[in-house]
């Protein structure tokens, strides 16, 4: 709830982060009070001790009704809307305490009423369903696991898959408090024991989506390389290569998977059958653990405090892994050239290679061009941005890509973007003068802007705001 208005907040992002918090307690006081008078019509019994499994939970010592992380994030989005829209309103002189934060408080006060109310006729349906599916998952054994990595992996573009693994991760649905904190805390007992992983803690299969992030992208990244056409394989090598390493030490996966999602969207289907597959294969050969993220996460979590006595289950993972990196490999090649997809490596000759975004496929077939072109622009004077040094120098290309200093309205940044806010996004550059300057990518709505800059980007955020200043 608090990392959504730091992300997403324009302006004043500590104060949206205060005005989420209070409104999120405001919504839940709320919400109490309404199912305490009519909970029995909607089929929630309020009188119950709140506890897992109940429906119902206890928020900052507030018994309400247990909305989850859906609940936090619906939130936080209301007030981030509410703080972007209304904090600088200008209000008569003689109501001016009550100016910024506690007008966007005032105003959310309000608003929470119908959402609270919304929430109550609502969510015990939403928590019925969630149930029976999270259920499915967790009585079902490999197949569980199987359904569950397919659905986390499918729902990646409509941004849905966070509330198929975060429940998994953070709430207390397969394990107490998650499988993060227990798999953390039982690391001592499972270090004692030569017992199969999956055995020890099945829960952990609901964190081997991770493994898609490490594999896959060494046989998709093969499959581009090889059916590039001559002259561009060594772009597509530099093009595949840093982003390769990227998913499988950070757990990263953006830049290569929306490439191909909207080049070739059966490609990504087929994707994510492969990496429920390979979930599935791990957990039945006896692989579990905390294996969601990267590299670096495996060696943290699994490999270095289990290796004496799990030492010969992470060879067997590696072993799966590699072979189904082969799998994707073959797989894709395949496809990509029985359907002569448009992958990086097989544009025109005179067309650049690159990752694609969404933006950028739509209006490629608007067009009625090859997905994935651009348009010419050797002779646009943007295009001659030379980039030669570290962050400083990236930073600096950026903000004349993005139309220099007095086009800038705002920027933040999240994990591995630097948003920005422009107030005319006509004289933007095109993506390949980003690209240049050391990008991985750039999604550009309306004014709205993303360049993908990569786990550097809060260096390049700070050198970006000292060329403001």
């Amino acid at each position: 709830m608090i990392a959504l208005p730091i992300g997403l907040a324009k302006k004043q992002n500590a104060r949206a982060c205060m005005e989420a918090f209070v409104l999120y307690l405001t919504f839940n006081y709320m919400l109490a009070a309404m199912l305490t008078n009519w909970g029995s019509s909607f089929g929630v019994d309020f009188s119950i001790e709140a506890a897992s499994g109940t429906g119902l939970a206890s928020i900052a010592s507030i018994k309400t009704l247990d909305t989850g992380m859906i609940g936090a994030l619906a939130i936080a989005g209301i007030v981030v809307f509410l703080h972007n829209r209304y904090f600088d309103t200008e209000l008569p002189e003689w109501l001016g305490v009550f100016k910024g934060s506690s007008f966007i408080c005032l105003i959310g006060f309000f608003v929470m009423i119908p959402v609270a109310f919304l929430f109550m006729a609502i969510w015990p349906r939403v928590q019925s369903l969630i149930a029976g599916m999270q259920s499915f998952f967790i009585s079902s054994g490999a197949l569980g696991i199987w359904v569950y990595t397919f659905c986390e992996r499918i729902l990646i573009p409509t941004g849905l898959h966070h509330f198929i693994y975060m429940p998994m991760a953070y709430e207390s649905i397969v394990v107490e408090g998650g499988f993060k904190a227990a798999w953390a805390l039982g690391l001592p007992e499972f270090a004692k024991s030569t017992e199969s992983l999956s055995t020890l803690f099945p829960a952990g299969g609901f964190a081997l989506y991770g493994h898609s992030k490490v594999f896959a992208p060494i046989g998709i990244g093969a499959a581009f390389y090889v059916t590039a056409k001559p002259n561009k394989k060594k772009e597509v090598l530099g093009l595949m290569l840093p982003v390769a390493l990227t998913a499988a030490f950070a757990g990263i996966t953006e830049p290569i998977e929306f490439t191909f999602l909207f080049i070739a969207p059966v490609l990504f289907f087929v994707h994510a059958l492969l990496a429920a597959t390979l979930a599935m294969v791990e957990f039945m050969a006896g692989v579990s653990g905390e294996f969601s993220s990267g590299l670096i996460n495996w060696a943290a979590l699994n490999w270095l405090p289990l290796g004496a006595t799990h030492g010969m289950t992470y060879v067997i993972q590696v072993v799966i892994g590699l072979v189904f990196s082969g799998i994707w490999f073959i797989v894709f090649r395949f496809m990509i050239l029985k359907m002569n997809l448009a992958t990086p490596g097989r544009e025109d000759d005179d067309e650049e290679v690159k990752l694609v975004s969404k933006k950028e496929y739509k209006a490629a077939k608007a067009a009625g061009t090859v997905p994935g072109s651009d348009e010419d622009t050797s002779n646009d004077p943007k295009e001659d941005v030379k980039v030669e040094g570290g962050n400083a120098a990236k930073a600096a290309a950026f903000l004349e890509a993005l139309g220099g200093k007095d086009n800038i309205q705002d920027v933040t940044n999240c994990a591995t973007r630097l948003r920005v806010t422009v107030k005319d996004d006509s004289i933007v550059a095109p993506l390949a003068v980003f690209k240049k300057a050391g990008a991985h990518g750039l999604v550009h709505k309306g004014k709205a802007l993303q360049v993908i800059v990569g786990l550097s980007v809060p260096s390049v955020r700070e050198e970006f705001e000292n060329l403001l200043k």
